[in-house]
C-alpha cells in the first residue's frame, strides 16, 4: 500500500531539499520519489542531506513534466499554502486527507505533489491534481521548508496506514526495552535463591520467600537490560568474600 504512494517534487530549486525530502520519506515507510525538472540533480548536496535514504536518491525519476509524472495516478494531491479560486476539493486537515488517500493506494497508484521552494504549483500544476491540501501553521508564519512539508504530510500517510487493521504494523521495541523470556526469568530466580541460600537469608527450606519475590519481580515486569543488570548484581554478591 505505502508502495503505491508517490511523492512528486516540481521543479526543486536547491538539491539538499531533494535529499531532506527522501530522508523524510524513509522514516515514513515511501520510497517513490518523481522529480519534475529539478535544477540540478544529481548532485551530491542531494547525497549527503539524504542521510540514510541515499537509495531513494538513487532511485528517483527524473520526468519532464508533472502530467508525466502523474499519469498512472488516481488521485493526485497539490500540497500549497495558497488557496486558489479552482474549483477544486480541498482538504483542511492533512489527516484527512491521509485516511482518503490510503484508501485509494489500496489499489492504485497515487500521488503527493510538492512546488517549489519560493512560489510553490503553478496555476496550470494544480489543475493536474485532483484535491489540494494545506498544512495548519501559524498564521503569522506559515511558511514550512519543503522538506519539512514532506516530513508532515508523510507522516499524516503513514499514522492512517499503521491505524488499519491490516497494515500489520509493529513497532520494534529496542533490545533493551523487550520483556525476558520465560527461561531468561527462569535463569534469574534460580541465581537468586543460589545468592539467598549462601548469603544466610534464606533459613527455612519451606518459607514462601522465594515464591513472593517471584511475584514481586512478576509484577515489575524488568525489561532484558533490567533483568541483566540484577543478574550482574548478583554476581557481585557471589564474589565478594565471606566475612571472617
Amino acid at each position: 500500500m505505502l508502495s503505491n504512494i508517490r511523492i512528486v517534487l516540481v521543479q526543486t530549486y536547491h538539491p539538499g531539499n531533494i535529499g531532506a525530502s527522501a530522508r523524510a520519506m524513509k522514516t515514513m515507510g515511501l520510497s517513490d520519489l518523481v522529480l519534475v525538472n529539478p535544477r540540478r540533480f544529481p548532485d551530491p548536496e542531494a547525497t549527503r542531506l539524504a542521510a540514510g535514504a541515499e537509495d531513494l536518491v538513487e532511485s528517483a525519476r527524473v520526468v519532464g513534466s508533472l502530467a508525466e509524472a502523474v499519469a498512472d495516478c488516481v488521485q493526485v494531491i497539490g500540497a500549497s499554502a495558497r488557496l486558489r479560486s479552482l474549483p477544486l476539493p480541498h482538504f483542511d486537515e492533512p489527516d484527512t486527507m491521509a485516511r482518503e488517500l490510503i484508501e485509494q493506494a489500496a489499489t492504485d497508484p497515487v500521488a503527493l505533489v510538492f512546488g517549489r521552494e519560493r512560489f510553490g504549483l503553478t496555476n496550470d500544476e494544480i489543475r493536474l491534481c485532483s484535491h489540494q491540501v494545506s498544512i495548519p501553521a501559524n498564521p503569522a508564519y506559515g511558511i514550512l521548508n519543503l522538506s519539512q512539508a514532506v516530513q508532515v504530510l508523510a507522516y499524516e500517510v503513514f499514522k492512517a496506514w499503521r491505524r488499519r487493521p491490516d497494515s500489520g504494523y509493529r513497532r520494534a521495541l529496542p533490545t533493551e526495552q523487550r520483556q525476558p523470556t520465560r527461561e531468561h526469568l527462569g535463569h534469574f530466580h534460580d541465581h537468586l535463591g543460589r545468592v539467598m541460600a549462601a548469603s544466610g537469608f534464606l533459613t527455612q527450606p519451606h518459607a514462601h520467600t522465594e515464591t513472593q519475590l517471584q511475584m514481586l519481580f512478576a509484577r515489575a515486569q524488568p525489561s532484558r537490560k533490567e533483568l541483566s543488570l540484577l543478574r550482574g548484581l548478583l554476581a557481585a554478591l557471589e564474589r565478594q568474600p565471606p566475612e571472617a
